[in-house]
């Protein structure tokens, strides 16, 4: 006999996929690819299914008949986030990017993280991140400090300027600090 308990709530143990509706199935497809390295696992005129790892798909893709995207602010989905192990990632992958056309539409140094955000064809938002606090007790102490209060969205930052100062060899601490660039 088994007992299923309530008294809990169990967390998932993973996030698995998200699903989103494309008016541009496949530019959306190849933008991916391009941006998140994906490989298609499975195509035809009305569904794509991507992945980048072991997953059977990370990202399916439903083409949709709407002619116009969602007004400004509507509610739903603003983005979804990917983070990098380190910096040297983040500014690898805004350079490589950069490089294929693909510029970012906001870049801002939130406090916890360092963020870069895309959009995808449909103007879909993807925000790559990387922590810029080692540990939770760091993280936790600068959120509970003025600094944060005062502002709990960030600081906008140059990527370019940002990424020269990372060449260069400036420390990782001075790069990740708010206003660094």
């Amino acid at each position: 006999m088994r007992i299923v308990s309530t008294e809990k709530i169990i967390s998932p143990a993973k996030f698995a996929h998200v699903v989103l509706r494309t008016r541009k199935l496949d530019e959306a497809v190849a933008w991916y690819a391009e941006v998140l390295g994906t490989r298609t696992v499975f195509q035809n005129e009305f569904v794509a299914f991507l992945t980048y790892d072991e997953e059977h798909h990370r990202i399916a893709l439903i083409a949709t008949a709407q002619a116009e995207g969602s007004p400004a602010q509507a509610a739903g989905l603003d983005h979804f986030a990917y983070g990098f192990d380190d910096f040297g990632d983040l500014m690898s992958s805004y350079k490589r990017l950069r490089d294929a056309g693909i510029k970012p539409v906001w870049t801002i140094n939130h406090g916890p993280t360092t963020s870069i955000y895309y959009e995808d064809p449909d103007g879909t938002r993807l925000e790559f991140q990387v922590d810029n606090f080692a540990t939770e007790a760091e993280l936790k102490g600068w959120m509970d400090g003025p600094g944060f209060a005062a502002n709990p969205i960030g600081i906008e930052f140059d990527a370019e300027k940002l990424l020269a100062r990372y060449e260069a060899g400036d420390p990782l601490k001075e790069l990740m600090a708010q206003g660094s660039a």
